[in-house]
C-alpha cells in the first residue's frame, strides 16, 4: 500500500503477544515510521522493525546450498566474515557468479574455508607454466590439483603425466640461478 523499498524477511510475534518484531531487508534506509503506526492501529500491538542483510536473511530462512548440505550461515556461522572474487580466483573456481554465490546472492561463506590452505601450498610448488625435471624427464606444468597434490605436467617428448608435488627432482642449476637474480 505504502510501496516502501523494502522486503518482508521474517516476522516474530512474542508469545505474550505483547509485540511483534518485523525483519525486513532493504538496499538503503526506509522510513518507515507511518507503516509502523499503521501496523499499530491494526494489530493493537507493539510493533519493531528490523532491517538486516541478506545474509542474515539468509540465515534465519535456511535452506539447502549447492553442496546439498544445510547452508553454512543457518547450520553453524555465527559471524559473517568478508569473501572475495580474489578467493575464488585463488581456489581455480569458475567465476562464473551463479557458481560461486549463495542463497543470499552473495559470494559464498565457505570459499573462505580452504582459501589459507591454497594460499600456503601454492608458496610452495611451481606455477602454471614453469618448467620442472620429473623422474620421466623434463617439461612444462599445465595444471595443479592442489586438494590431491599433484601436478599435471607435458614433457618435452609430448607425454602428459600427473605427479605428486613430492616426486619432482630438485634442479640445483635452477636453484642457484634464482639466488643469482
Amino acid at each position: 500500500e505504502r510501496s516502501l523499498p523494502m522486503c518482508l524477511a521474517f516476522v516474530e510475534c512474542l508469545f505474550d503477544n505483547s509485540k511483534v518484531i518485523i525483519y525486513f531487508t532493504a538496499d538503503g534506509r526506509v522510513d518507515f515510521r507511518e507503516l509502523v503506526k499503521d501496523l499499530v492501529k491494526k494489530f493493537h500491538m507493539r510493533v519493531e522493525m528490523r532491517q538486516i542483510g541478506v545474509r542474515h536473511q539468509a540465515k534465519m530462512v535456511g535452506g539447502l546450498g549447492a553442496c546439498g548440505r544445510q547452508i553454512c550461515c543457518a547450520s553453524f556461522l555465527s559471524d559473517f566474515e568478508p569473501v572475495s572474487i580474489r578467493m575464488a580466483k585463488e581456489q581455480n573456481l569458475s567465476l562464473n557468479p551463479s557458481k560461486i554465490s549463495g542463497m543470499c546472492g552473495r559470494l559464498m561463506c565457505c570459499l573462505t574455508y580452504e582459501y589459507a590452505y591454497y594460499e600456503k601450498v601454492k608458496k610452495d610448488i611451481p606455477k602454471i607454466g614453469k618448467r620442472v625435471t620429473t623422474a620421466h624427464g623434463e617439461g612444462k606444468v599445465i595444471r595443479q590439483n592442489i586438494l590431491r597434490k599433484t601436478l599435471t605436467i607435458t614433457l618435452d617428448s609430448g607425454e602428459e603425466i600427473e605427479t605428486p608435488y613430492e616426486d619432482l627432482i630438485k634442479d640445483e642449476r635452477r636453484s642457484k640461478d634464482r639466488r643469482k637474480e
